[in-house]
C-alpha cells in the first residue's frame, strides 16, 4: 500500500520572501543615514532630526506624490502619461481664475468673484478629468500610442494655460480657497488619496482589471473585460489627480500660474520607477509609489541641504532613474 507524503505549505517550500516595499523602503532608509552622516561631517549639524524640514520634505512631495498615484495605473496598464505636468498648470489657472475676491480690481472674471471654495475646486477637477478622458479615448479607441497621446496633451494644455490669461498671473485668490494649500493640508489630502487608492488596486474589481490589462492585454479582451472603457477610466482617474494637484498648488501659491507644475509629470514617473511599478505594464503597487515618492524628495532635500549645484541634482537623479529601471528589467528576467 503506497504511503502519501504529506507535501510542505507553498509558503514553506518557496521560503520566506521580503515584500517588495519592504526593500525600497530600506533604500530610503539607507539614503537618509548617508545624508545624515554627510550632514555631520560637512556641515556639523543634523539632516534627519530637524522636525521643519522632514515637514517640508513631505510638502514638496505630496503635489508629485498625488501625480505619481494616478501614473502609477497608467503606468500598470502598460501606458505613459506625460501630461500630468501641463494638466497641474491648466487645472490651475482655471481653477484661481473662479476663485477670485471682488476686492481685485482686474479680475479674471469680474462677476465671478467670491464663489463659494466648492465652485473653482469642481472646475479644477474637471478640466483635470477631461484631459484624462482625452488621453484614454485617444489611446483605447483611436488606437494612438500612449506616449503620443499624452505627449499631445502635454503641449496642448501647458499652451492652454498660457493662452487662459495670454501669461499673466491670477492672483488674490479668497481664503477659503488659499486653505486648500495651507498647513499639512497637502500632505493630509495626499496620504488620503494614496490610502483610497491602494484600496481600489489591491482588494477591487477595478484593481484586478487594471492589473490584467498590463500583464497580458488580449488575454483581459478573452476573459471579457471592457479594455476600452477601463483604459479611458484608468486615464479619466490619473487626469483628475493631475487636477486635483492644479487645485493645491495654486491654492498654496495664492495664485496661478502658467509655468506651474513643470517637470512634474518626469518626477511622477521617477517616483513610479522608483517605488517597483514596471514599465513594461502588470506590476507596481501605490505603497511603493508612495515610498519612491518619499525617496526623491529625501534626495531633493538632502542635496539642497549640503549645497549640491540643482544641475548636479538633476543628473543624480537621472542616473536613478535609469538604475530603477535596469533593475526591473533584471527582476523580471
Amino acid at each position: 500500500m503506497a504511503t502519501t507524503i504529506p507535501r510542505a505549505p507553498a509558503r514553506a517550500r518557496r521560503g520566506w520572501a521580503m515584500p517588495k516595499e519592504a526593500s525600497i523602503v530600506l533604500v530610503l532608509l539607507g539614503i537618509a543615514v548617508v545624508f545624515e552622516l554627510l550632514g555631520w561631517s560637512l556641515r556639523g549639524q543634523s539632516f534627519l532630526f530637524n522636525p521643519q524640514r522632514l515637514l517640508i520634505i513631505i510638502l514638496q512631495v505630496s503635489i508629485t506624490g498625488l501625480l505619481a498615484i494616478g501614473v502609477t495605473q497608467v503606468i500598470i496598464t502598460g501606458g505613459i502619461d506625460l501630461s500630468s505636468g501641463s494638466v497641474v498648470a491648466l487645472s490651475a489657472m482655471v481653477a484661481a481664475s473662479l476663485a477670485q475676491s471682488s476686492d481685485y480690481a482686474r479680475a479674471v472674471f469680474p462677476a465671478l468673484t467670491d464663489l463659494p471654495a466648492v465652485v473653482p475646486i469642481l472646475a479644477g477637477l474637471l478640466v483635470g478629468a477631461l484631459a484624462g478622458v482625452i488621453n484614454g479615448a485617444l489611446t483605447a479607441y483611436a488606437g494612438i500610442p500612449a506616449f503620443i497621446a499624452t505627449l499631445g496633451m502635454m503641449v496642448t494644455a501647458r499652451g492652454l494655460a498660457r493662452f487662459y490669461t495670454h501669461g499673466q498671473p491670477i492672483s488674490m485668490l479668497t481664503e477659503q480657497y488659499t486653505w486648500i494649500g495651507s498647513g499639512a493640508n497637502p500632505v493630509f489630502i495626499f496620504i488620503l488619496i494614496a490610502l483610497i487608492f491602494h484600496v481600489a488596486l489591491r482588494y477591487t474589481r477595478y484593481g484586478k482589471y487594471t492589473y490584467a490589462i498590463g500583464g497580458n492585454l488580449q488575454a483581459a479582451r478573452v476573459s471579457g473585460i471592457d479594455v476600452g472603457r477601463h483604459l479611458v477610466l484608468v486615464y479619466t482617474l490619473a487626469g483628475l489627480l493631475s487636477g486635483l494637484g492644479g487645485i493645491i498648488t495654486s491654492a498654496r501659491a495664492a495664485s496661478g500660474q502658467a509655468g506651474m507644475g513643470l517637470s512634474y509629470e518626469l518626477d511622477a514617473i521617477a517616483a513610479a520607477v522608483i517605488g517597483g511599478t514596471s514599465l513594461s505594464g502588470g506590476l507596481g503597487t501605490i505603497g511603493g509609489t508612495v515610498i519612491g515618492t518619499l525617496i526623491l524628495g529625501v534626495m531633493i532635500s538632502g542635496f539642497t541641504f549640503l549645497g549640491v549645484d540643482a544641475y548636479i541634482q538633476d543628473i543624480v537623479k537621472g542616473v536613478i532613474i535609469v538604475a530603477a529601471v535596469v533593475a526591473d528589467q533584471y527582476r523580471r528576467r
